[in-house]
């Protein structure tokens, strides 16, 4: 029985793994689609950032309460996953609890604070359903945010939360169960030198009238199910926004290191005006050895498709929480327009998810009519933007909407002309007065004549 339970053990682990390494090539040439940007540069500062804004949750405790909750489910992740470790090895070789005659000593102190955290988990998932169905927060409510509307977001949070507490439960129940077991010295579990375990000897009364061996049933099953669980969950975050889980950390790290606020300049256009103004072009690379420009195509400006954006857009588009405290934090939401920052992210993912649908059914090379701009995003949603940048700094992981409502705002402008009336007017203002208004640069002081009168 031992035997056969390693080789379902070892299977469910290779198909676990598989599913995993196929999603994470999809995932990996979705964001191959953008265009390259280095974001190698200043390591260590970049290191410092990822330890304070992904590994210390620094955004996340500007609400002290809420941070907390959200770091113990941070921490419970992280620390109980070690406790996997033991099982996987459990698993494959057949024995039970492998760690336990080594380490004696602490085992029960490490085992109590797994489970510590675990009742921490449930509390903090219990209290996230709370805030979602029964406190109603309004960032989650589908009549206040229409991205929430479809099925899918609320959904998908809602099962994590519901797994997370059944996976806590079966962790829990198991260390009962083979609690009650090592009393009664059944079998191989009475070989196992420990005690009782801190949270879980309060469960052991409801084992009592267990017979050995359901007792022994129900201990494979708690185990089977919390490992079979936690493998599932492997594969599922794959395709949920909990992917930035995983994601998360190196998308701090490749956080935008520029000052907040600093619009990027389009490369072909400096060159160009570089050029107008006789100024030989910053780009080193852009000038041949006669010192004369190389006549390139020039590219599109703007980005009208997820293939248009830089690679770190993508990249921030699947480390989206769906948080929505970029949108709660939003001028223009608050007042009623179209935007959510959130739903820019959302949209931009579920782009990406669309070419790998097409992908799987059509090969690689198959391209569709869609694109982000207009199929995805509409055009009120991205001329509503005013760039203040409360979206980039309210996310927790550092993720950058306003990028991207900015390439497409430029596409809409360079590429299609259909800027607004009233910005066009501007633009015009600033190209001949060197200013939004409508008034000669030789009068602009004219204010303070009358201040000194």
């Amino acid at each position: 029985m031992v035997f056969i339970e390693q080789i379902l053990f070892i299977v469910a682990l290779g198909v676990t793994g598989y599913f995993i390494w196929q999603r994470y090539n999809l995932i990996k040439r979705a964001i191959q689609l953008g265009r390259p940007e280095d974001r190698t540069d200043n390591p260590g500062e970049r290191m410092r950032i990822m330890l304070r804004v992904a590994f210390g949750q620094r955004k996340m405790f500007a609400k002290p309460l809420v941070g907390f909750m959200h770091f113990i489910i941070y921490a419970g992740f992280i620390i109980i996953n070690i406790e996997i470790l033991e099982i996987i090895i459990d698993g494959i070789l057949g024995t039970h609890r492998v760690f336990a005659p080594y380490i004696t000593g602490i085992y029960p102190f490490l085992i109590g604070v797994f489970e510590v955290l675990a009742m921490g988990v449930i509390a903090v998932c219990v209290a996230f359903l709370a805030r979602r169905y029964v406190m109603r927060v309004g960032r989650f409510q589908p009549e206040r945010h229409r991205e929430m509307s479809w099925r899918w977001p609320r959904l998908d949070a809602t099962l994590i939360l519901m797994f997370e507490i059944l996976l806590m439960l079966a962790f829990l129940t198991w260390n009962a169960s083979d609690s009650v077991l090592r009393e009664r010295g059944v079998g191989h579990y009475g070989e196992v030198p420990v005690g009782d375990f801190l949270i879980s000897q309060g469960l052991k009364p409801l084992f009592a009238g267990f017979s050995n061996t359901a007792l022994v049933a129900y201990e494979r099953f708690s185990w089977w199910f919390h490992i079979l669980g936690i493998l599932f969950f492997a594969v599922y975050v794959t395709y949920s926004k909990h992917l930035h889980i995983i994601i998360g950390f190196p998308n701090v790290y490749y956080s935008d290191l520029k000052p907040k606020g600093e619009i990027k300049n389009m490369p072909d256009i400096t060159k160009e005006v570089q050029l107008a103004l006789g100024i030989t072009p910053t780009d080193a690379a852009s000038v041949d050895d006669n010192g004369e420009q190389p006549q390139a195509e020039p590219g599109r400006f703007g980005a009208k498709d997820v293939t248009d954006l830089r690679w770190i857009n993508l990249m921030n588009a699947y480390s989206c929480t769906e948080c929505g405290r970029c949108t709660a934090a939003c001028p223009a939401n608050i007042t009623g327009k179209a935007l959510s920052p959130r739903k820019i992210m959302m949209d931009t993912r579920d782009r990406m998810e669309d070419i790998q649908r097409g992908w799987k059914q059509h090969g690689y090379d198959h391209k569709d009519d869609k694109s982000l701009l207009g199929d995805y995003i509409t055009v009120e949603e991205i001329n509503a933007c005013t760039t203040c940048q409360a979206c980039v700094q309210e996310c927790p992981v550092n993720i950058d909407p306003l990028d991207i409502i900015m390439q497409l705002r430029r596409y809409r402008i360079m590429e299609e002309a259909q800027a607004p009336a009233s910005w066009n007017a501007m633009f015009s203002n600033v190209e001949n007065n060197m200013a939004p208004w409508k008034f000669s640069p030789s009068d602009r002081f004219n204010w303070a004549e009358q201040v000194n009168k």
